[in-house]
Formats: structure tokens, C-alpha cells, sequence
């Protein structure tokens, strides 16, 4: 059994319980082949209901402090992240954003499902953020589709991110593919890049009823 299979074995029952967790077009994933999930961020606990929720591994950028901690939690939390598919990144420094880049164009180079926030980071206040230019960049190098995707709830049951989650329920729901070859050729057009990305985000709203503000979040969280 893999680890993924045991955490899901071992979690799901929990999960189902706790948060009673409602999947909503699942079938938009196509069943092979390289697949870029594209979604809000409202808390810390979005990446560890995504990946018990699907049939195929997901693969998602992470803090390496979540697998470099120490003692039981710091052991228990490396062992859970990197068993759900989180690849850790230094994302400190200039160089963040291009290792997170490039170690996503290789997971969908290997045909598997890769998840990312175009965010960039958990919204402050529970609205949708401007998403940045990384997925379409994704989409256009590697000519995966964009399934984009909204967590619902999770606000709710880990208010602010922090602290335990409480009981409650939670909706994972899943848009149609979007594919972008009409722009093949053309991932460092700035004006592409930021039409491919305002029209998954634009899909993300629709699918999260949330308000959107046209501006990033690491600006408004520093506001």
C-alpha cells in the first residue's frame, strides 16, 4: 500500500466525518495525462483535503518548513505532506518563484496533476485575489489543460488559517477544462500571460461565488 493509500485509508474516515466533504465534478479530471489544478486558497488546511478527496495523486508547491520540523510534529507533519504529494520549495528569495516554476513543469512533463494557488498565497479576508502569471506560464510551456477549482467552507472550519479546525462541512467543486493552444508559442508575451490568467481566475470566482478584488494578496496582506 502507498502512503497516499494509507493516509487516505487512515484520514478519509476522519475527514468524512468531520467535514463531511462534498466533490463536485470530479469527472472534469481528465483520467491520464498531464493536468494542471487551478484554485482559490482561503486556508492551511485547502492542501490537506484536495489531495484525500481525488482518485489520481496531486502534486503541490509547499513551505519546506513543513517537512524540516522537529520532534513528533515536525516527523508527523513531513510524513503526511510528502506522502500527499507536497514538494517542498525554498521560496524565500528571488529565486522562489522560478524553482516553484520549473519543478511544476516537470511533474506535468511526467504526466502527472499538478495543483497550484494563482494566488500565491492564502487570501486575507476570504475574497479572490489577482492570480499571478506562474499558471499561465504552466499551461502555455507544457500545453496541459487547467482544471480550475474552488474550496468552499474551508474559511469556515479554520478561521484565519490558525489553530485546529473545527466540524463542519465543505465543498471541492471542479470546472470543465480550459486549454489555451491558441497561445502555444507565446509564453513570455506578458499581455498573453496575463489574459490566460484573468481567465482561469475569472472561472475560479464563478465556480466560488467569491468577490473579486484586482489586486495580490501578498500587497493587501502588507496594506
Amino acid at each position: 500500500m502507498s502512503r497516499l493509500a494509507l493516509i487516505k485509508a487512515v484520514l478519509g474516515p476522519i475527514m468524512r466525518l468531520m467535514f463531511r466533504p462534498r466533490v463536485e465534478g470530479a469527472e472534469n479530471i481528465p483520467g491520464t495525462g498531464p493536468v494542471i489544478l487551478a484554485g482559490n486558497h482561503l486556508t492551511f488546511i485547502d492542501s490537506m483535503i484536495m489531495p484525500v478527496c481525488l482518485d489520481r495523486p496531486v502534486y503541490f508547491i509547499g513551505k519546506d518548513e513543513y517537512v524540516t520540523g522537529k520532534g513528533v510534529k515536525g516527523r508527523l507533519m513531513a510524513w503526511f505532506f510528502s506522502g500527499v504529494g507536497m514538494i517542498p520549495v525554498n521560496r524565500d528569495g528571488g529565486h522562489g518563484g522560478v524553482a516553484a516554476l520549473m519543478t511544476g513543469r516537470q511533474v506535468l512533463e511526467e504526466g502527472k496533476v499538478f495543483s497550484i494557488y494563482p494566488e500565491g498565497t492564502r487570501s486575507p479576508d476570504g475574497r479572490l485575489y489577482r492570480g499571478r502569471t506562474g499558471i499561465a506560464r504552466l499551461t502555455l510551456m507544457t500545453g496541459a489543460p487547467v482544471v480550475p477549482f474552488a474550496m468552499i467552507g474551508t474559511d469556515k472550519i479554520q478561521p484565519g488559517g490558525a489553530g485546529l479546525p473545527r466540524p463542519g462541512r465543505v465543498t471541492v467543486r471542479f470546472g470543465e477544462p480550459m486549454e489555451f493552444s491558441r497561445y502555444e508559442g507565446m509564453d513570455r508575451d506578458r499581455y498573453v500571460l496575463r489574459a490566460v490568467t484573468d481567465s482561469v481566475m475569472a472561472e475560479v470566482m464563478r465556480l466560488s461565488g467569491q468577490e473579486y478584488v484586482d489586486m495580490y494578496a501578498t500587497k493587501a496582506k502588507a496594506a
